[in-house]
């Protein structure tokens, strides 16, 4: 990072200097970590929509050219020519793996995919209408019960095997709870499958028959799996990494992930997008939902349109686009009456001026809900597999933030505008 600028801030007169940081691409920052030392003051940036927290090295986003980058290579590239656990150990370790290095990896991942037999019972202590949210952040965060021989944060092969276990078990985890809410029996995993196509046996087959899954449909589920595996410094992401700052184990630190994930601002956007086609209800009423959505008066948002990120196109919804035409063509759903109506949907964002000026196009969102409904996994889950893919990213992020010899406790500061200090009167005098 080149430092050799500098900007200069001036507070009543008085001039302070502070260093320019250039990173390999993308905006440049001010570094201003010793800003109270030399003013006294502290900036305010709600929200930390200004503040680089960290550094890294994992993933790049321009929203203005719709570019997402995992390690420098194009989102576009990984999701046509690599599977979801070759992401994976990119994001781990940096580079691809070459054919030793990949057959390695699987192999270590499908050997991870078990369980501890005891924690099998955790799932009978949720009512079986429980949100598999939550179910998730109480079991994921109970890991760290069963597998104390790894915990110690500090030794690079504890968070190795860590990182292995957890990309291993989400799968069987997420996959359990989808079991549990069904009342069916529990799906041990195969070694057999690839990674995504055994996630499909545990969540759909059943011990009366052998599940044979459908290649057209494993791929369409790994590529929604590598599209969201990790998208820069985001909400669940940065709880991660604070999480992590004080030194708690993985578990728990993923577990706060999938907990901040869980908000609907954040990982539940694709199930408000099926929520919203369910209330339109039907083709007819399209022109009657988007006048409302052009309307500055009416509350009703038009969900999945747009991105707080992406200003131009969001380049994993042109993947998922072609996904999701490949998914319903393969399962003769093109006349479906939700499907008809998504893709009406679409059609007028792609179309109409008013969407097209303000950029609003069909984002990610929009179109991994829609393959995830036709898949069979049920609204409720659609944030759960969003957990399931963000994990490899989240443990990226905390792996690199914990090797960082510049990692500190995060301790965000205030603008404090309470009641000055005060005395206690005694009760018959307040």
């Amino acid at each position: 990072m080149s430092t050799q600028r500098t900007a200069t801030l001036t507070i009543d007169g008085t001039s302070h200097e502070f260093p320019i940081l250039s990173g390999s691409v993308g905006p440049d920052v001010v570094d201003i970590r010793s800003m109270y030392a030399k003013t006294g003051m502290f900036t305010f940036d709600p929200g930390f929509m200004s503040t680089a927290s960290c550094k890294s090295t994992i993933t790049y986003i321009d929203g203005d050219k719709g570019e997402l980058l995992y390690r420098g290579y194009p989102i576009e590239q990984l999701a046509e020519k690599c599977d979801f656990l070759e992401t994976c150990y990119l994001l781990l370790y940096g580079e691809l793996p070459n054919a030793e290095q990949n057959k390695e990896f699987h192999s270590i991942i499908k050997n991870h995919t078990m369980v501890h037999e005891q924690l099998i019972r955790f799932y009978s202590g949720f009512r079986r209408d429980a949100h598999p949210m939550a179910v998730l952040v109480g079991v994921v965060g109970a890991l760290s019960a069963f597998y104390h021989d790894a915990m110690d944060v500090s030794d690079e092969h504890h968070r190795r095997v860590s990182a292995h276990r957890l990309v291993a078990k989400m799968p069987t985890i997420v996959a359990m709870a989808y079991k549990y809410g069904r009342g069916e029996p529990f799906m041990y995993p195969r070694n057999d499958l690839s990674y995504t196509a055994n996630f499909m046996h545990m969540m759909f087959g059943t011990p009366c028959e052998k599940y044979e899954p459908n290649p057209v449909l494993v791929k369409a589920l790994d590529r929604i799996l590598i599209l969201h595996a990790d998208h820069e410094q985001n909400a669940s992401t940065s709880t991660v990494r604070l999480s992590g700052s004080s030194g708690a184990n993985p578990f728990a630190c993923i577990a706060a992930g999938i907990a901040c994930l869980w908000g609907p601002a954040h990982g539940g956007a694709n199930e408000a997008c099926l929520q919203m086609l369910e209330e339109i209800g039907d083709v007819s009423r399209v022109g009657e939902y988007i006048k409302r959505a052009k309307d500055k008066n009416d509350g009703f948002k038009l969900m999945g349109f747009g991105h707080r990120v992406y200003k131009n196109f969001d380049p994993r919804a042109k993947l998922m686009r072609e996904t999701c035409h490949e998914v319903l063509n393969e399962l003769g759903l093109q006349d479906d009456r939700l499907f008809k109506l998504a893709m009406a949907l679409e059609k007028i964002a792609l179309e109409d001026d008013y969407f097209i000026e303000k950029k609003l196009y069909p984002n990610v969102d929009f179109y991994s809900g829609i393959v995830q409904k036709a898949l069979g996994i049920p609204t409720q889950l659609f944030t759960g597999i969003f957990a399931l893919a963000r994990t490899v990213g989240w443990i990226a992020q905390w792996k690199e933030m914990i090797s960082d010899p510049e990692q500190k406790i995060g301790r965000p500061r205030q603008l404090f505008t309470g009641a000055n200090a005060r005395n206690v009167l005694p009760v018959d005098q307040r």
